[in-house]
């Protein structure tokens, strides 16, 4: 089905169709597309162009749909249609009737495909954010696991100066940090909403475009609409941000594959991350590190092709934007899986210390540590350089390392030299000299860890229902404990639109919900955090979250039942009596086995009270 044959005489030719069609890669969308469109509908009814039972079975139809797609995504790609908007709407029709015909009106393809794709992008953005954290979380373990082995750093992959293995995990866990951040930055600006712009000049119906963007979970909607249909530079910025930081899962992948080889001979991978030679039996190969490698490059291409793509077009929508898809489409889970096997082989490593330990000392690589010692005894830097080297040449022609130079040796290129030399040349001496701030001494990376693991953050949001087994956990866990009343996980489905949760490296660690009874006053209930979890804060954020929802619903007041209420205190809830909650005592209380014997305290927050009293919950222990 197409959008637009009332202009033509005759329908495309066959070639030009398969050569325009997009529904064989923007079929990814689908999703995307349906939960626009609802999201388009209620935008439609609230300036009457739909009446409220058109709205409702549109709505109907088109979570019909969503199921549909849901359960066989791939099916979408062969349908035939032109593109993922076509291929909806026709579908639509199907189940409503001409009904269906009414959505698009004040709407085109091209703001409705910004939407989509910034959607899905969010989407991922998010997804691949929670891998970040996963692989740094696994270079911080591997760090602790190892604190204390000592492997030779490189120059010129040349070996320069010991350093700590944990250093070297550090190092990546840096870059990785850099990622995470450039990565929450472009979030910010893909959440933004281009929808009700039309084709390019925005559309011609009364639509609040704020709250429309709101709906869909975007922080604002788009301020100029020849911009919103044209922009791509959320995907440049995407595939930016991609790019580099394949760059440095390559750079660890290289790493990894020299370490693992025989020459070094520095760990040994896992058997699950590493293939066999069909010819030669005794082969092991760092495949899941060289496709790493490989696939940076595919990144690297995707970006430079988007850059081509959009260099020189005019505004606002043209027809070479829908190549903008592709290379995304391919260069998101392309990272994605790259993190993914990169945490699978950080993982999976065992080092071997005792032949790191033998290539830290090798190599001369305490010269540094002797010229500096030379800078103790008064001799100047670059003077003590040159001797150094002298010594390293007789140390060379003797086959010995520098500690192992007689001190008639070492006296015979420069008399200051005595014999507190040798405590300065051992190998825990040059780890332990190396004290300033971003050193490898013990002292300074145990410190990069410990900074690692306290600094580890929490993402609090609004649940969705692929969050309902880990709420149903949490709230199943504190119910055994006697905190919380249980709930049926049907419930959690129902009514998943009033919980919060929190996230710790893309897991679900603590949750919330917003109970709202019929007269308007409102509880916060089912509030938990997993007690494994050693990221402090969680449980005020959350409560934070939903006073600031209840202020947007127009809240006047929020109630809880707490054996804490020193906690609640802290955040501006008062003491109150349960006298004054008639629907809570009727609802729940009278259904507790301890009713009769209860131990909680009301307290209430007025939503009027000002901000004053509340505290930010990420500064409170």
């Amino acid at each position: 089905m197409a959008l637009w044959g009332g202009r033509f005489s005759s329908g495309p030719d066959h070639a030009f169709k398969q050569f325009n069609d997009s529904l064989p890669f923007d079929y990814q969308m689908a999703e995307e597309d349906i939960i626009g469109s609802v999201a388009w509908a209620g935008a439609l009814q609230q300036v009457d162009v739909l009446t409220a039972d058109e709205h409702q079975k549109l709505v109907a139809g088109l979570n019909e749909l969503l199921h549909e797609v849901q359960q066989n995504p791939n099916a979408i790609a062969t349908a035939g249609d032109e593109d993922i908007h076509s291929y909806v709407e026709a579908k639509l029709i199907e189940k409503v009737g001409d009904l269906g015909k009414k959505l698009h009106t004040g709407r085109s393809r091209n703001d409705q495909v910004a939407t989509d794709f910034r959607l899905w992008s969010r989407k991922t953005a998010k997804q691949l954010l929670a891998a970040i954290a996963s692989l740094k979380n696994a270079l911080v373990t591997l760090a602790e696991k190892e604190f204390g082995t000592v492997l030779p750093g490189y120059t010129h992959l040349q070996r320069a100066q010991p350093v700590l293995f944990s250093h070297w995990c550090m190092a990546y866990f840096e870059m990785l940090e850099r990622d995470e951040a450039r990565l929450e930055s472009a979030l910010s600006r893909i959440n933004v909403c281009p929808l009700g712009s039309g084709a390019l000049a925005g559309t011609a119906y009364a639509i609040d475009r704020e709250q429309l963007a709101a709906n869909l979970g975007f922080d604002r909607a788009s301020r100029n609409s020849l911009d919103a249909v044209s922009d791509r530079d959320f995907v440049v910025e995407l595939l930016s941000c991609a790019s580099i930081s394949m760059m440095h899962l390559s750079r660890l992948a290289e790493d990894m594959i020299f370490y693992n080889s025989g020459e070094a001979g520095f760990i040994e991978l896992a058997d699950s991350v590493t293939s066999g030679s069909s010819l030669m039996p005794q082969k092991k190969n760092p495949d899941a590190l060289e496709l790493i490698r490989g696939k940076t490059g595919r990144v690297f291409g995707a970006f430079s092709a988007m850059m081509m793509t959009l260099k020189a077009l005019p505004l606002a929508y043209n027809k070479d934007m829908q190549e903008d898809k592709e290379g995304l489409f391919d260069a998101m889970p392309t990272w994605l899986a790259c993190i993914h096997m990169a945490e699978a082989c950080i993982k999976g490593v065992k080092v071997n210390a005792d032949k790191t330990k033998a290539a830290a000392q090798g190599g001369h690589a305490n010269a540094t540590e002797l010229a500096d010692y030379l800078v103790a005894k008064g001799i100047p830097f670059r003077e003590g350089h040159h001797i150094v080297g002298e010594l390293v040449q007789v140390a060379i022609s003797e086959g010995k390392n520098l500690e192992d130079l007689s001190l008639s040796q070492f006296k015979a290129v420069c008399d200051v030299i005595a014999e507190d030399v040798y405590p300065v040349l051992e190998l825990q001496a040059c780890l332990d000299a190396r004290l300033a701030l971003g050193g490898t001494s013990p002292t300074q990376v145990q410190f990069a860890i410990s900074n690692a693991k306290k600094n580890a953050e929490f993402t609090v949001r609004d649940a969705t229902l692929n969050d309902v087994e880990a709420i149903a956990e949490l709230i199943q866990y504190w119910a055994r404990e006697g905190e919380n009343l249980p709930r049926a996980k049907s419930d959690m489905i129902h009514s998943i639109n009033e919980f919060a949760v929190t996230e710790v490296n893309g897991k679900v660690t603590g949750c919330a919900s917003l109970y709202i009874y019929d007269t308007g006053l409102a509880e916060i209930r089912s509030l938990g955090v997993n007690p494994e979890s050693n990221v402090k804060g969680q449980g005020r954020a959350l409560v934070n979250h939903l006073i600031e929802k209840g202020g947007k619903l127009a809240l006047g007041r929020i109630i809880v039942l707490t054996r804490v209420p020193g906690f609640f205190s802290k955040l501006g809830f008062a003491d109150s009596h349960k006298s004054q909650l008639p629907e809570k005592v009727m609802k729940d209380c009278e259904l507790c086995l301890r009713k009769d014997n209860c131990d909680e305290v009301a307290m209430d927050y007025l939503i009027a009270r000002p901000n004053s009293l509340r505290i930010d919950c990420r500064n409170v222990a």
